[in-house]
């Protein structure tokens, strides 16, 4: 498989999608602002969006994924036996949910009180509006985990696209809710928005249907049945679901702190930052955790492990290429590019600065949330989501540690930072592990480039430092005028790194001509 063509693929997808959530929080941010009525909103699609990352983008890709891959590959092609799997997991997997739907609607109220430290000097009715918003979007549970199975599915048969496009729903799904049914009043507007979670959710699951026969893939109902394969694919998910979700589950910590400590409106600040943080991570990291799972697994089953190591290696290399640019942007120029895309309506000067400051603190991390990407499907793919899980735990321990440490003295960045410094940590454990068992060592070639790219993007920050400050006038203006000076200071950094990756042999001519190549 050509990697950079598979990423290609799902990453033009995932840029579409990326980038009408941008609209979509562009508009949230004119017509909600950042006030309690986001605050609560955010909160009950806080639950939601964890469950998307712990199953779309983490149980299933780690457990379920491997399993229906290798039955492919022992089949020599035959998709039969994998399918039997499926229907098996599915049979198992749709009660459950159906009764876990029920329970969390059912105490929605405990539920909203963690995840939200019970706010901060708020009254019960407006406590009792942010659990009401939070019933509306938990059907989204639902949905999304019987999304990510069909989507497992179609990843394993190689047909990324098709998931990877199924976020495109939920964002133009909020953008219409937000066009038409927006309200003076913002507590309208944002329960209008948690019922259009779950409307998203039900379009999300028809298209995954729709592609799914179009494949040739039809799952029978069976009554539920623990076959030994299910027996494995469900000793695998808790631990996956956990290794892969660590970063998910760190923002929880992180926001219900915020919200239980912090003045109002830290909750969106930090959800904001979040957002602009997540655009590479979901460009990058989802990508290639997608391509490089079931990619590893084949190989693996196939005894190619040495084809498995060059995989993983570059991976690694293009996952640092491409993250450390957006790094030094998002650390250095956050101030101009939330201007750009949010400074207008509900959404103040002040609200972009802080919101500057704590995307700053996030990005810290940014290349650790993709590495971790990167570095597990050498575990999942070798069966083992014992190792991710236990250091998931580690890092969510620094996480809460940092928080607590920092909350106060740093107060909207405090958690941001914190949960960067999580990252790290949890990526420093994995690498150690995965090459002191031999299961991956940098070759000669990401060595030798590693610092290179390194280079190239502490000079392209250099340079947008000393530009940012004749930039920073405009991010008061007119949107036209804030766009065009994003648009060219994030050219500018562009240009300067693509020619100190040529300047340090980061990257080289053949390269480009090989890929040329490839994709012809």
């Amino acid at each position: 498989m050509n990697l950079v063509k598979a990423l290609g693929s799902i990453g033009g997808l995932t840029l579409a999608s990326r980038v009408l959530g941008l609209v979509r929080d562009s508009l949230f941010a004119r017509y909600v602002g950042a006030s309690f009525a986001s605050d609560a909103f955010l909160i009950a699609f806080r639950l939601p969006n964890l469950f998307r990352a712990l199953f779309a983008e983490g149980a299933f890709s780690a457990a379920f994924v491997p399993m229906f891959a290798k039955k492919v590959g022992e089949a020599d092609g035959d998709t039969a036996p994998a399918l039997t799997f499926a229907e098996e997991a599915l049979s198992v997997l749709l009660p459950v949910l159906i009764v876990m739907t029920a329970v969390m609607e059912i105490a929605a109220f405990p539920v909203v009180w963690a995840l939200s430290g019970g706010f901060n000097d708020v009254t019960p009715d407006q406590f009792a509006y942010a659990v009401e918003l939070s019933r509306l979007t938990f059907p989204y549970l639902l949905f999304i985990s019987l999304v990510s199975l069909l989507g497992g599915i179609l990843n394993s048969l190689h047909k990324f696209w098709v998931n990877a496009a199924a976020p495109i729903l939920l964002n133009l799904t909020l953008i219409v809710a937000l066009l038409f049914f927006h309200h003076d009043d913002t507590l309208i507007t944002a329960r209008n928005q948690a019922i259009a979670v779950t409307v998203s959710g039900a379009l999300q699951l028809l298209w995954l249907i729709l592609a799914a026969r179009a494949a040739g893939v039809k799952l029978r109902p069976r009554m539920p049945r623990l076959s030994p394969d299910v027996r494995k694919l469900l000793s695998l998910i808790a631990p996956a679901a956990a290794g892969a979700g660590a970063v998910q589950i760190n923002l929880v910590i992180s926001t219900a702190l915020a919200a239980s400590l912090l003045a109002e409106g830290s909750v969106s600040y930090i959800y904001y930052a979040d957002r602009l943080n997540q655009l590479p991570l979901g460009l990058i990291g989802i990508g290639l955790g997608t391509v490089l799972l079931p990619t590893i697994a084949r190989q693996l089953g196939a005894g190619k492990a040495a084809e498995a190591m060059h995989t993983q290696n570059r991976g690694m290399e293009l996952a640092l290429f491409l993250t450390l640019p957006a790094t030094a942007a998002l650390v250095i120029c956050g101030a101009p590019i939330i201007a750009a895309l949010f400074q207008h309506g509900a959404f103040t000067r002040q609200d972009t600065l802080l919101t500057a400051q704590a995307l700053a603190a996030f990005s810290i991390g940014l290349p650790a949330y993709i590495l971790v990407k990167v570095l597990t499907p050498g575990y999942y793919a070798r069966s083992d989501t014992k190792t991710p899980v236990r250091y998931a735990t580690i890092s969510m321990l620094v996480n809460l540690g940092g928080n607590l440490a920092l909350i106060y003295p740093l107060q909207h960045m405090g958690p941001p930072l914190a949960t960067a410094i999580a990252a790290w940590v949890n990526v420093a454990l994995l690498y150690r592990t995965l090459s002191r068992r031999g299961d991956f060592v940098m070759d000669a070639q990401l060595t030798r480039r590693v610092w290179r790219l390194v280079g190239a993007a502490v000079a392209m920050g250099a340079v947008m430092f000393f530009l940012n400050d004749l930039f920073t006038p405009y991010i008061s203006g007119s949107w036209t005028i804030r766009t065009t000076a994003m648009l060219v200071l994030v050219g500018a950094g562009c240009l300067v790194y693509a020619a100190a990756c040529f300047v340090t042999g980061a990257v080289r001519i053949g390269d480009l001509k090989a890929l040329v190549r490839r994709r012809a």
